[in-house]
């Protein structure tokens, strides 16, 4: 660790001792941000109603389509997470602390098709453009 003496000439020298730590800024700014991540994900509150983040995205036409290319057993378990969510909703309840989705276990299901229809709509207009 390489310190470094400053001497301020105000009215009597006094000497700091300066750390240089811009080596482990990245890895306690990543921590922080991970943590950041984790307590808005927890304030979000879909996660209390067994939701997941993919469950609460705004459906245009292209999400529309990547749900219908969704397999089978994921759009059940989907409609099951959204029904249970509606269901507690209007109970004004919340699920018990252990069958709170995890911020750990909740992973982007609908991101690969999503993207495929995103992209072949921009293919498409780009096609029509000639």
């Amino acid at each position: 660790m390489a310190m470094t003496s400053i001497l301020l000439s105000h009215d009597a020298p006094r000497s700091f001792s300066v750390v240089k730590m811009a080596s482990r800024a990245p890895a306690a700014t990543g921590r922080l941000m991970l943590g950041f991540r984790k307590w808005y994900y927890n304030m979000c509150g879909f996660n209390k109603l067994g939701l997941m983040r993919d469950d609460t995205i705004y459906e245009d036409s292209d999400v529309k389509e990547a749900l219908r290319r969704l397999p089978e057993d994921m759009s059940n378990e989907r409609t099951f997470r959204i029904k249970r969510a509606l269901d507690l909703s209007m109970k004004q309840q919340i699920l018990p602390k252990d069958k709170w989705t995890k911020f750990e276990e909740d992973v982007s299901y609908l991101s690969p098709y999503l993207n495929e229809v995103i992209r072949e709509r921009k293919e498409k207009e780009e096609w029509m453009k000639k």
